[in-house]
Parts: structure tokens; sequence; C-alpha cells
């Protein structure tokens, strides 16, 4: 579909869940996952069960009327999840979903997504600096160094042709030892902004 021209359908057809935080402290876990089925145009007779069932499957259904704010870093994350599913896209972006989450609330967000892409053939197109979860998770893996894709295969075809034991190893022979410089994320950029205009 042509994003200019049919911004709307496209829009409609994906999910997204970023890397940074991007749900409002001051409303409900409710209201948040209200107002994202009103902005994707989800029919209002089906809203209230969709938000029930999809906020009943990761577990926050006993939390809805709390505010966002008083959500544990984990809960936020699968209130997330929960939300970028609610229009029922095709596709799904994950931006490095499980970074500073607890290895079980990690667990039970890739053992749901996993089950969603089995059961209802929804594509998951994640970014990840956990290799061990991108071995265990991805069925097809694009290495990324610089900017550029340097190898795009299965992790157990790219462990075989680096000779390594996993795929962290491979990561690391294909992109060598020397320690990555970090980019800025989208919100410090932003408060970078901010600051300079502060100080004008």
């Amino acid at each position: 579909m042509d994003p200019v021209k049919r911004s709307h359908d496209v829009r409609q057809s994906f999910g997204i869940v970023f890397q940074d935080p991007s749900l409002d402290d001051e409303l409900t876990a409710y209201e948040k996952m209200f107002f994202h089925a009103g902005l994707y145009g989800v029919p209002r007779a089906e809203t209230p069960e969709k938000i029930e069932d999809l906020m009943k499957f990761v577990e926050l259904w006993d939390r809805k009327d709390d505010f966002v704010k008083t959500l544990s870093g984990g809960m936020k994350r699968r209130l997330e999840v929960a939300r970028g599913l609610l229009h029922t896209p095709a596709i799904l972006f994950l931006d490095e979903p499980t970074t500073g989450i607890d290895p079980q609330t990690r667990n039970y967000i890739w053992t749901y997504i996993k089950k969603l892409n089995e059961e209802r053939g929804l594509t998951v197109f994640f970014t990840t600096h956990y290799m061990e979860e991108a071995e265990r998770a991805a069925q097809k893996v694009a290495v990324i160094d610089h900017g550029k894709i340097i190898t795009l295969d299965t992790p157990a075809n790219i462990i075989s042709a680096t000779g390594t034991a996993s795929l962290e190893d491979a990561f690391i022979k294909l992109t060598g030892r020397a320690i990555r410089e970090q980019e800025a994320s989208g919100v410090d950029r932003l408060r970078n902004v901010a600051k300079r205009w502060g100080r004008r």
C-alpha cells in the first residue's frame, strides 16, 4: 500500500511498541487502551471486549483502573504490547521491547508474542541487543553494524557459517570486539533540544 495515498490503511495494518515509554501516566490503564482504540478506529461495540481480552491475556485486567504511573516497568511494557495489538494488526514492530524488565516478564512477553505469530500468523519485526532473545525467538536475523546489514539468515545458519557456539559469539565475530558508541535515543535528543531552547 502507498503510505502517502492510503495512510489510514497503512497505519491500521501495523502495531508498534516503541523503545522509549509512550504511555500517558495520567490515564488509567483502561483509559489508555480505550483512547488507542478510538485513534485506530476499533468499532465502539467491539472495544470493551477486545480491551478486556487483551488486558486479561497480559494479566493486567485487575489493574485496569490504576493510573499508568503506578504500574511497574514490566507492567507498562505489557500494557504497551496489549495496546499495539488492540486493532488486530497484520505486523507488529517492537523496538527493544524487553529492555529493562525482569526475566520473568521478558519470558512472558515472548511466549505470548510467539503464540500470536503461530496462531494468528502475525508477523513480528523486532530489534534487540539480547542475542539469546533473538536466537530463541526469531526465525530470521539481520545483523546490523554501523547502520548496514552485514548478514541476514536464520540464527542456526549464522552460527554455522561463523563456526561459533551461539548467536552472541557469531555477532561478535562478525562485528568485532571494539565497544560501540551508542547513539542518543529520540527522547534524549528532544531533551537536549529543550535544554538549548531553555537557555535562550
